[in-house]
């Protein structure tokens, strides 16, 4: 299971960075939102599942378990990235009303030709 999702978690990244290396500002807010859920993913998995006594005083439970820290980071995690595209996402609506553009090379104020 831990190869599938490397190999997926690999995948966003690769589609993330693609789309961040883009001209439009659109498709740059799309690959963070992408790669937020990669990194998301990366912890998740890397958390793993535990093997042995659970960590809890008292009970003799010999079961796997999940180590509730990934999890919490994850969700904190997901509520900064909801914030960060929404803010990304009003950004870019302002740009656009005042270059009429959604290209970043008129953001920088070079006349290049848009492609």
């Amino acid at each position: 299971m831990e190869l599938l999702m490397s190999i997926l978690i690999g995948l966003m990244f690769a589609a993330a960075i693609y789309l961040i290396l883009s001209k439009s500002l659109l498709r740059i807010i799309i690959g963070t939102a992408i790669l937020s859920h990669g990194v998301n993913l990366l912890v998740l998995t890397m958390g793993g599942l535990k093997r042995g006594d659970a960590p809890i005083l008292g009970l003799k439970v010999t079961s796997a378990y999940n180590d509730p820290i990934p999890q919490a980071l994850i969700l904190t995690a997901i509520v900064i990235s909801f914030g960060v595209t929404a803010f990304f996402l009003v950004l870019a609506y302002r740009a656009y009303q005042e270059l009429d553009s959604e290209s970043v090379s008129k953001t920088r104020g070079h006349e290049a030709d848009d492609e």
